[in-house]
C-alpha cells in the first residue's frame, strides 16, 4: 500500500469511524479478545487476500477460534462419562472424635462439597432412562485438605476384584464390533461371577431407572478404616439417605418419560436447586471393630455384600445440602476429578480388593484425561495451601515458586505432619493370588427380594427375564442357577419369563454352595 494511499481520505474516515466505534464499545461492554488478551477487531469475517483471494494463514484470531473450537473435549470418561453437578455444603452433626481424627467430621463443622451423579456404563449423550447404575460421588473441601467419596446409589458392585473390572465394563460397552448395545455380553460374562447376583437384582429392579437424582440414595459401596487420635482403626461403610425420599420409574414410566425428556434426571436437579427446593441427604455410618471382621458369615470387606442393618447399625452423622448449580458445566462437572486416592488423616482405604485397584485407577484416568496438573484447577483445588516439589507438565499454574523443588532440605522446612502418618496393619502368611474364602454368594440376594413389593417383584421378574432370554442357553441357565439358588421363587419367575428349562436349573443350583 502506497504512503498516498494510506493517507486518503477513505482510510482516515474508517479509522475515524472505527476509533468512534471503539469508544463506543468501552461505554457499554469489555471488549472481545483473544486467550493474551489482545483485543479483537472483526471477529464476522476471516481475512483473505484481497476480495476473492485465500484466507490468510497470518489471520490469528480464525486459528485461534479453530484451535479452541476443536480442543474443546477433553477424552469422555470411559466409565461414569454422563453426569450432573452441583455445590453444596456438609455439615457434622454428631460427635464421632472416638472413632477418627478427620475435621470434616468435627461436631458442627460445616464443609463446602461438589457432589457429581452420573451414570456408570452408558456414554455422554445417553438417555438418562437408560437402565444403569448410578454413581454419587462427592468431593469435600476440608480443612485436612479434598476428600472424595467416590460411591455409588447402590450399595454394592458387580465384583469383587479390581483385575476384572476392564473385562466387566468391556462387556457392559456396546459391541467393539457393531457399537450396538447387546445385555447378551454382560451376562455372559456375569454368568461366571455368582458374587453378581445382588447388585444385577438391583439394577434390574426398578431401583435401576430413578425417578430422580434427588430421588436416591447413595453408597461408598467399600469400607473404609477411620483412625482415632490414639490410632485405633474401626471399619466403616458411609450412607447417604435422601430426605426427599426414594422414587423409582417401572417399566411403563421409563417409556412414557423417555418420549418426552432424555435428561429428565438432569433437568429435575438443575431446575429444584434454581427454584430454592435445595436437596438434601443424610450421611450415615456403619462401624466395625477390626477384631470383629473374623465374625461375619462373608467376608465383610467384600464389596459385593452389605452390613445388614440387624447386625451392624447405622448412626447419622451429619446432613449435606446441595444449594448452587454450576456456572459452567464444562469447568466444574467435566473437569471434576474424583478419586478415592483423596483421602485426608483419620480417614484411610480398607483391604477392600476392589477399592485397592480404585485408589490407583481413578487417579490415573484423571491424570490421562485432565493432565498431570487437573488437582490445580478451581474445581479441584483444596481450600488449604499445596506445598510440596511437584512441578511442571502440562498446564503448570506454578506451583515451584522457591529454588528448593525436594525434602530434606537444610534451606527450607517442609516438615512431616504427625497426624498424616498411615495406620498400622499386622500381617502374616505369604503372597498370593487366591479368591477369597468366605463368599456367601446367594444369601442376600435372596433377602433382597424378598424385601420387594409384590409389585417391584413383578417388574423385576419380567425386566431381568426379558434380558435373559436373550441369552445364549448355557450362560442364561447358570444365571438362572444362582437366582434359584438365592430365593426358589425368583429362580422359578425368572426361568419362565426366560423360557429356561427348569429342571436343569434346579440341578445346577443343587451344585452350588454358599
Amino acid at each position: 500500500m502506497s504512503r498516498s494511499t494510506f493517507g486518503s481520505t477513505p482510510a482516515r474516515l474508517t479509522l475515524g469511524v472505527i476509533s468512534a466505534s471503539l469508544l463506543a464499545l468501552s461505554a457499554h461492554a469489555a471488549p472481545l479478545t483473544r486467550d493474551n488478551g489482545a483485543p479483537v477487531g472483526n471477529n464476522q469475517n476471516s481475512q483473505t487476500a484481497g476480495p476473492n483471494g485465500p484466507v490468510l494463514l497470518q489471520d490469528v484470531q480464525l486459528l485461534q477460534k479453530l484451535q479452541r473450537f476443536d480442543r474443546e473435549r477433553v477424552p469422555e470418561r470411559v466409565v461414569h462419562a454422563r453426569g450432573t453437578g452441583a455445590h453444596g455444603e456438609f455439615t457434622a452433626t454428631a460427635d464421632i472424635s472416638d472413632l477418627t481424627i478427620a475435621k470434616v467430621f468435627e461436631k458442627g463443622t460445616t464443609s463446602p462439597v461438589f457432589v457429581r451423579f452420573s451414570s456408570v456404563t452408558n456414554n455422554s449423550h445417553s438417555p438418562e432412562t437408560l437402565r444403569d447404575p448410578r454413581g454419587f460421588a462427592t468431593k469435600f473441601y476440608t480443612a485436612d485438605g479434598n476428600w472424595d467419596l467416590v460411591g455409588n446409589n447402590f450399595p454394592t458392585f458387580f465384583i469383587r476384584d479390581a483385575i476384572k473390572f476392564p473385562d466387566m465394563v468391556h462387556a457392559f460397552k456396546t459391541d467393539p464390533r457393531t457399537n450396538l448395545d447387546d445385555d447378551s455380553r454382560r451376562m455372559d460374562f456375569l454368568s461366571y461371577h455368582p458374587e453378581s447376583i445382588q447388585t444385577l437384582t438391583r439394577l434390574y429392579s426398578n431401583y435401576g431407572t430413578p425417578a430422580g437424582y434427588r430421588f436416591m440414595d447413595g453408597s461408598s459401596v467399600h469400607a473404609y478404616k477411620l483412625v482415632n487420635d490414639e490410632g485405633q482403626v474401626h471399619y466403616v461403610k458411609f450412607n447417604w439417605k435422601t430426605k426427599q425420599g426414594v422414587k423409582n420409574l417401572d417399566p411403563k414410566e421409563v417409556q412414557q418419560v423417555q418420549g418426552r425428556d432424555y435428561s429428565h434426571m438432569t433437568r429435575d436437579l438443575i431446575t429444584a436447586i434454581d427454584k430454592g427446593d435445595y436437596p438434601k441427604w443424610d450421611l450415615y455410618l456403619q462401624v466395625v471393630k477390626s477384631e470383629e471382621l473374623a465374625k461375619f458369615e462373608f467376608d465383610p470387606l467384600d464389596a459385593t455384600k452389605i452390613w445388614p442393618e440387624d447386625m451392624v447399625p447405622s448412626k447419622k452423622i451429619g446432613t449435606m445440602v446441595l444449594n448452587k448449580n454450576p456456572d459452567n458445566v464444562f469447568q466444574e462437572t467435566e473437569q471434576v476429578a474424583m478419586a478415592p486416592s483423596n483421602i485426608v488423616p483419620g480417614i484411610e482405604p480398607s483391604e477392600d480388593r476392589l477399592l485397592q485397584g480404585r485408589l490407583f485407577s481413578y487417579a490415573d484416568t484423571q491424570m490421562y484425561r485432565i493432565g498431570a496438573n487437573h488437582m490445580s484447577l478451581p474445581i479441584n483445588q483444596p481450600k488449604v495451601p499445596v506445598n510440596n516439589g511437584n512441578q511442571d507438565g502440562q498446564l503448570n499454574s506454578g506451583n515451584t515458586t522457591v529454588s528448593v523443588n525436594y525434602q530434606p532440605s537444610r534451606r527450607m522446612n517442609r516438615e512431616e505432619e504427625p497426624r498424616g502418618m498411615y495406620s498400622q496393619l499386622a500381617l502374616s502368611g505369604t503372597t498370593q493370588q487366591a479368591p477369597i474364602y468366605r463368599t456367601q454368594n446367594f444369601k442376600q440376594t435372596g433377602e433382597l427380594f424378598r424385601s420387594f413389593t409384590a409389585k417391584e417383584q413383578k417388574d423385576l421378574i419380567n425386566t431381568l427375564g426379558g434380558e435373559l432370554a436373550k441369552t445364549d442357553a448355557e450362560a442364561r441357565h447358570h444365571l438362572l442357577s444362582y437366582f434359584y439358588k438365592a430365593d426358589a421363587k425368583y429362580g422359578e419367575g425368572l426361568t419362565k419369563v426366560a423360557k429356561g428349562d427348569l429342571s436343569k436349573v434346579k440341578a445346577l443350583a443343587a451344585e452350588l454352595e454358599d
